[in-house]
């Protein structure tokens, strides 16, 4: 699917879709009121409906998945508490150091394989300040992060996200899942959303991602939960009027843009495999679980040069690291063009 005139391959995140021709006519026809004032009636159809597919009381509609992570955050914490997550998680290397500036948390770092934490690493960093004769913060919120960017676009199993929750509850903290990408997690395991969240207290999808929507994310939880976060959204500045012309467009993709998804999976796959074949490059293949694709250089060449050299041949990924870029599928994103980054990466 490509709607939009362009002579390029955009690899560089599904953060770059724009919106459809069927969406925009969503938002062209969207009701609208004042969100603060609790009465745009398309922001609370879209929240209405979000709690409904992940089988929370509540939502919250904000402007980005780094607010809504955000708001999660300060909503379970107190200054001085400490977040556990994985050490390459979004919250803690691409969010700006928010846990601290915003809610004035530490964080403790578990290690993982290919983005996914074990229950028992889990266990380990989870630190209480009773009976540390005050040495320790207080571990309160444990955050998982599915799919995992990192890791490569790797799902959690469904026996480890309850075992980490569970490790969590018995240890008296909060439970948050950064699942920017859950519905790519929801198609490639073939679970239902509200089994995936169910005993996480907080969730956070991305609209603006997979799904297709420009602008926004929804914050999942109790109506407590939310009540809260409320509060802390409109302290952050994330206060929206007439949201409604860009709520209109995640309702839309909800409604549309999932089952879509195994198309980009499959395109990802494909380019793994031709990617792995060549003998600069290499790719685990293990980690193609959904639509990303990690990269690695394996015969001294440099990772931006890459990403210049395939720019010149109309292919656009980003470098991670030195010996690694990473390539992303989105509904943008055609059989024909992954012909032609396979064909790009070959001439090199």
């Amino acid at each position: 699917m490509r709607e939009y005139s362009t002579d390029r391959v955009d690899l560089r995140s599904d953060t770059v879709t724009q919106p459809t021709a069927a969406m925009r006519e969503a938002i062209h026809g969207a009701a609208v009121g004042d969100d603060v004032l609790g009465d745009d009636p398309t922001v609370n159809e879209l929240e209405t409906k979000a709690a409904q597919m992940l089988g929370k009381e509540a939502a919250l509609f904000v402007s980005s998945g780094t607010m809504s992570n955000a708001v999660a955050i300060r909503t379970h914490t107190n200054p001085g508490d400490e977040i556990i997550t994985e050490r390459n998680s979004h919250i803690y290397e691409y969010e700006g150091g928010g846990y601290a500036a915003l809610s004035g948390c530490s964080v403790a770092l578990v290690p993982a394989n290919q983005g996914i934490m074990e229950p028992n690493d889990v266990a380990n960093n989870i630190r209480k300040q009773a009976g540390s004769l005050s040495h320790y913060p207080n571990g309160s919120l444990v955050c998982v992060e599915n799919t995992s960017n990192r890791g490569g676009g790797t799902c959690y199993p469904q026996d480890k996200l309850d075992a980490i929750a569970k490790i969590a509850r018995d240890k008296d903290c909060a439970t948050h899942m950064d699942g920017a990408r859950l519905f790519n997690a929801v198609v490639a395991s073939g679970t239902d959303p509200a089994r995936i969240v169910r005993d996480y207290d907080s969730v956070s999808i991305c609209l603006s991602k997979g799904l297709g929507a420009p602008v926004g994310s929804i914050l999942v939880g109790s109506s407590e939960f939310i009540a809260e976060a409320h509060r802390w959204r409109k302290m952050f500045g994330g206060g929206m009027r007439q949201a409604g012309i860009i709520a209109a467009a995640g309702i839309y993709a909800l409604e549309n843009n999932i089952e879509r998804l195994v198309e980009d999976h499959g395109r990802a796959q494909r380019f793994a495999e031709s990617i792995n074949q060549m003998k600069d490059f290499s790719v685990n293949l293990d980690a193609v679980q959904t639509n990303m694709v990690y990269v690695e250089l394996t015969s001294g060449q440099d990772a931006k040069d890459i990403v210049s050299k395939l720019a010149d041949k109309g292919v656009d990924l980003l470098d991670i690291s030195p010996k690694s870029l990473r390539a992303v599928f989105h509904l943008h994103v055609t059989d024909e063009d992954v012909d032609v980054a396979i064909e790009a990466f070959r001439t090199l």
